[in-house]
């Protein structure tokens, strides 16, 4: 007699379920193990780390919402301003561990989606989980951890499926309009998106869609800066970082600047870093009455002279300072700061600043100092040393991500795209620090990964799952007699969800 079909979907649905978990099995553990040591990390150095001045910026405009004449858009603030009821650093914290951890299973969901081995899925979210490197930074109030995220959930929007559907693309233009609201650096990478999928000719009504959503937030955001500023801009410093890259190379008898931007000259003065001509009290900028963003369109304009009468050396020192993310050991860019293995033991006061006194006052009145709390954190001094990617092996990955990028195009060329626009775009308009190269490990990650593929394209069936043996079994109990009409499972059998 056949099989009574009200017993058999269930039983079908439970055993496929089953194994979907079974294959999972890896992840998860993984995963639970990137949460103790996050949970590690926060009994390890308390409250959270707070930084002179970026934290604290951070702080007083998640109380007082405005846009920031400076560096720092509005986004992060807007995390730190929906926890501010709770008045509490370490909950940023611990919010942050888990963004970090969410972002991990991101990876690894859009991987198996683009039918990638599980244990290749596993490997590409495994840096993001367990370097110590991210640990740190999840752990401070800076915007990294957020804008990370941000980065990833665009792309797994744009490679969730093959055929880029108009909300698809509406959701990841959004998602890359809050990145850049959080990092001004995702501004081009929005144009470099644009430019890739309008190369993978994803159609005009996608490509629209995903314009009209980045672009309407950052229009937005601009007419409320303009409001406070009185200009049409998201940031009030992208000509002052631009103009402190062209200060390591700039030579103005080449560039022969008209007689309104010959005092952004260089002067003489000698910094370790392009960064750090923002700051430098001798800079030339710095010498010039009043605040020195108050000149930000004189300095962009001076930089674009200078890059325009020496694309060579400008190239070169972009270059030159790019290829430090690729040593073996860690060197400090700009001297002061520390690239790696940075959990120590120890108390660090904050500095006495008004700025931090009102921070205590109207954000977290339990603000304080950093200390370290053994045995958690001699733990993970020990551990960052092997925790740690290493340039040559940065490399490698980009590698694998170009040789995907080329056999896969359609998938791979945008993940790895980017990477390389994470990588590069920082050196090219400021300077190069090994915090910013953070973001540019899970998404060269998610690009090499995709140089692996299970062999059988028709693994992946219409809804994601993969189908096997004891899946095709069940079918084959469930079907009707030859005699009967045939079942109506043709239309579902018919989809395909492997990548081209």
């Amino acid at each position: 007699m056949p099989t009574d079909t009200r017993v058999a979907l269930p039983a079908q649905r439970l055993l496929t379920d089953h194994r979907l978990l079974a294959g999972h099995r890896l992840f998860v553990a993984l995963l639970l193990l990137a949460a103790a040591l996050r949970v590690v990390t926060m009994l390890a150095y308390r409250p959270a780390t707070l930084y002179w001045y970026d934290s604290f910026t951070y702080l007083d405009t998640a109380v007082h919402p405005a846009p920031s004449a400076t560096f720092h858009p509005i986004g992060y603030p807007l995390l730190l301003r929906a926890l501010l009821p709770f008045h509490s650093v370490e909950l940023v914290a611990a919010v942050q561990h888990i963004i970090g951890l969410s972002t991990g299973m991101l990876l690894y969901a859009v991987l198996r989606r683009r039918s990638a081995p599980g244990w290749v899925a596993v490997s590409a979210a495994v840096p993001l989980l367990f370097d110590a490197s991210f640990l740190r930074l999840e752990q401070a109030v800076l915007s990294d951890t957020q804008f990370i995220f941000l980065i990833v959930a665009g792309l797994a929007v744009l490679m969730w499926s093959p055929r880029l559907s108009v909300r698809a693309a509406a959701g990841a233009g959004l998602l890359f309009a809050a990145a850049a609201l959080t990092r001004t650096i995702a501004l081009p990478l929005l144009l470099l998106v644009v430019l890739v999928l309008a190369v993978r000719r994803v159609g005009r009504r996608p490509l629209a869609a995903l314009v009209l959503a980045g672009a309407l937030p950052l229009a937005g955001y601009a007419a409320w800066y303009a409001q406070h500023h009185g200009r049409f801009a998201i940031s009030g410093a992208d000509g002052v970082a631009l103009w402190a890259r062209t200060m390591t190379f700039a030579d103005c008898a080449r560039i022969q600047p008209p007689p309104d931007l010959a005092p952004l000259c260089p002067n003489g003065t000698k910094v370790d870093a392009a960064s750090e001509y923002v700051w430098a009290p001798g800079a030339s900028l710095n010498r010039l009455p009043g605040d020195h963003f108050t000149y930000n369109d004189q300095a962009r304009s001076f930089a674009i002279k200078a890059i325009l009468a020496q694309p060579l050396d400008y190239l070169g020192h972009v270059v030159r300072d790019t290829s430090i993310a690729f040593s073996w050991t860690p060197i400090p860019h700009p001297d002061r700061t520390t690239p790696a293995f940075g959990f120590r033991s120890g108390h660090w006061e904050l500095p006495d600043q008004p700025l931090i006194d009102k921070v205590k006052r109207e954000y977290d009145p339990d603000i304080r100092g950093l200390s370290s709390v053994s045995p958690y954190a001699d733990f993970l001094i020990a551990y960052q040393y092997a925790a740690y990617l290493r340039g040559p092996f940065l490399g490698l990955i980009l590698l694998l991500g170009a040789v995907a990028a080329v056999r896969r195009p359609r998938v791979a060329l945008l993940p790895w795209a980017v990477a390389m626009g994470l990588l590069i775009g920082p050196a090219a308009v400021l300077d190069f620090d090994h915090r910013y190269v953070l973001p540019v490990i899970p998404v060269a990650c998610l690009a090499a990964a995709l140089a692996f593929r299970t062999g059988d394209r028709k693994k992946f069936r219409g809804s994601g799952r993969p189908a096997d043996s004891t899946t095709t079994e069940l079918r084959q109990t469930t079907a009707q007699p030859t005699h009967s009409k045939p079942s109506q499972v043709t239309a579902e059998r018919a989809e395909l969800a492997s990548c081209p």
